[in-house]
């Protein structure tokens, strides 16, 4: 399969959003959970978060679509003009059939969802807005990019968990290769910090309850790793094939070589303990990339900061990589700004683009004591390190696998 090259990059994340706010954040290794404020959260077992909250200085979205819309919705439009501003593209000089949108999500738009349910309980029917219906379904930000652009080419929305947005990529590259489309909007959103969708997330088992040390409370791989934290945020890159970048005289930012998606089917909720699928899917993702694990100069890790999840993520990248793993730098940066579950994988590629760009690898903030020995852990602090090929696990309830390989440009 060819090479798919992305060239441009929008990005909305309680570290920043745009691209250079962004990395300049990440690299500096700053947290950006902290106590949930937009509502009273103090009686849910865990109530910290990585949260947005600037969101409308960078919106140039109308007042009237607001309304309509939920803030998942709100981010992928940001990011979505944000990745085509990057990438030069002007899109109404595009023809709308040959342009694609491919983004993934766990949970679906619940602000927009639980504020109306709530009008219909105490008015009847005549309080919920009409447009309820269109706010709150996963696939709601795909139509409203579409709207909002034009764009009419065949399009598809993910629902795999935290895997949703990194499914995406992999979907969008497929279909790109195949000459159907001209170029994608691909990536992934989510906006969790709602009363409802906080209280399914703590349903969920694994948060961390570290209420009282936000910053320090998301922990992938360390001893005292007592669960994740959630965030919100959204990540949109454009994709292109090599043909029309070079066409078009525009700059590649990266290339996305291999994909791989397997599934454990042990459990609803708790992957296999072997790791054995996530290790198969990340061969099949170096064997489309065509290249050997040895290759590899970055690992970016799922890091959900929970024994089973953790453990057997690094025996599937032991059983691939072997003894090697003591060379390769990995790391989880979403330790900073917490994991934005259905976006986190699109988000992580996109450090991993920085990282390669300047020869960075981003630390994961509080791995202080790794809980399992023998791997090349970057905690703490950014290190200089040559990167050439990245690897992105991303992982989701059920036992859903994806890897990505992304090649420096």
């Amino acid at each position: 399969m060819d090479k798919i090259a992305i060239t441009g990059i929008g990005v909305v994340t309680p570290s920043g959003i745009g691209k250079r706010q962004f990395w300049a954040n990440i690299k500096s290794g700053r947290s950006f959970v902290k106590e949930i404020t937009r509502f009273d959260a103090s009686l849910y077992p865990s109530h910290i978060a990585g949260q947005i909250d600037d969101l409308d200085k960078y919106s140039t979205i109308s007042e009237r679509l607001l309304k309509k819309i939920d803030a998942f919705s709100h981010m992928a439009l940001i990011a979505s003009e944000l990745a085509l501003q990057d990438a030069g593209i002007d899109i109404k000089k595009e023809d709308p059939n040959l342009v694609g949108i491919f983004l993934g999500n766990a949970i679906g738009g619940w602000l927009y969802a639980e504020t109306e349910l709530r009008d219909m309980y105490m008015e009847g029917r005549e309080g919920v807005s009409p447009y309820m219906a269109s706010a709150w379904f996963p696939a709601a930000p795909q139509g409203q990019v579409s709207i909002y652009y034009g764009i009419k080419g065949f399009s598809k929305t993910v629902v795999s968990d935290r895997a949703s947005s990194l499914m995406a990529l992999g979907y969008a590259r497929k279909v790109l290769a195949k000459n159907k489309l001209n170029m994608i909007l691909a990536g992934g959103m989510e906006a969790p910090v709602t009363p409802y969708a906080l209280l399914c997330c703590n349903t969920y088992g694994a948060l961390s309850l570290d209420n009282a040390h936000p910053q320090e409370a998301y922990r992938p791989f360390d001893k005292k790793r007592n669960g994740f934290v959630i965030g919100e945020g959204a990540a949109i890159v454009v994709l292109e094939g090599l043909d029309r970048v070079k066409s078009r005289s525009a700059k590649s930012l990266a290339y996305i070589i291999g994909f791989g998606t397997t599934c454990d089917g042990v459990d609803r909720i708790n992957p296999a303990n072997d790791g054995i699928e996530l290790g198969r899917a990340i061969r099949m993702a170096l064997d489309e990339a065509k290249i050997s694990p040895d290759k590899i100069d970055y690992i970016s890790l799922d890091g959900l900061a929970v024994d089973i999840w953790d453990n057997s993520e690094i025996d599937a990248i032991r059983s691939v990589f072997g003894a090697r793993l003591k060379d390769i730098p990995v790391s989880c940066p979403k330790s900073m700004f917490g994991n934005l579950l259905g976006a986190s994988g699109v988000v992580d590629m996109v450090i991993a683009i920085h990282a390669m760009e300047h020869s960075l690898v981003p630390p994961t903030i509080n791995l202080e004591s790794p809980a399992v020995d023998g791997l090349l852990y970057v905690g703490k602090e950014t290190r200089e390190h040559k990167i050439n090929k990245a690897l992105i696990i991303s992982r989701g309830r059920g036992g859903i696998n994806s890897v990505l390989v992304v090649e420096k440009a």
